[in-house]
């Protein structure tokens, strides 16, 4: 019978990828916890700290992930940070998470992966129905009223592939990043790992940015008025 890879959580009778998710958002809300009550008073927001910073490193991520937002959405964009920024956010540090031995990814299941692609998926059709109304429908009859049946289908079946790729995409890559971490750092315990733990931090970076980028995308096509 083959053994099972040592992991932190592995004495909980749970699914590993469902508590390491939790394990995840728990840190998150921590950490948003703290920079609030570091915020909390308006001095101490106004006054910037020096060097490297938890602060300087969240209003950073801010400053990107509303900037990523800006360059695809456009006007309006900063309504989006919140959304885009948790998927950033939560994609990474489960990404990275998984570099730690002892840790599993909860990016590399794919019931994860494609949890993430349904609330994105839910996302943009709420902002779309917020932003044109009844009128958001039509984004599914294209510009021939006389093709519109044939379009409606071709729409309904696009958009309901989207949760399924976003999830695909981020599971394949984070599942066989992990794995291929795992398979070479039991062979070699020296040059090789580090190698593979620098590719593997950018593998990580990457389909974070990636899934972020394309949720935007769809919210820009949802919330458009350019149909």
């Amino acid at each position: 019978m083959e053994e099972k890879p040592f992991t932190w959580f592995s004495v909980l009778p749970l699914p590993q990828h469902a508590v390491t998710a939790t394990f995840v958002t728990l840190l998150i809300v921590a950490f948003a916890v703290y920079m609030r009550r570091r915020l909390a008073s308006t001095e101490a927001a106004l006054d910037p700290d020096e060097g490297v910073s938890a602060r300087n490193l969240g209003e950073a991520f801010v400053e990107m992930v509303l900037g990523l937002g800006e360059s695809t959405i456009g006007h309006g964009a900063e309504r989006f940070v919140p959304l885009l920024g948790s998927f950033f956010v939560f994609i990474l540090v489960s990404n990275l998470l998984g570099l730690i031995p002892g840790f599993t990814p909860p990016t590399s299941d794919f019931n994860v992966t494609f949890a993430l692609g349904v609330v994105a998926f839910v996302s943009y059709h709420v902002y779309g129905v917020r932003e044109h109304g009844f009128r958001y429908v039509r984004q599914f009859l294209g510009p021939i009223i006389i093709l519109a049946p044939l379009m409606v289908v071709i729409e309904v079946f696009g958009h309901a592939f989207r949760p399924v790729s976003l999830g695909i995409r981020l599971f394949a890559n984070m599942f066989a990043d992990h794995q291929l971490l795992e398979i070479f750092t039991g062979l070699t315990k020296l040059v090789v790992p580090v190698a593979f733990y620098m590719l593997g931090s950018l593998v990580c970076v990457v389909q974070a940015f990636v899934f972020t980028m394309l949720s935007a995308t769809y919210i820009a096509l949802a919330v458009s008025h350019d149909h």
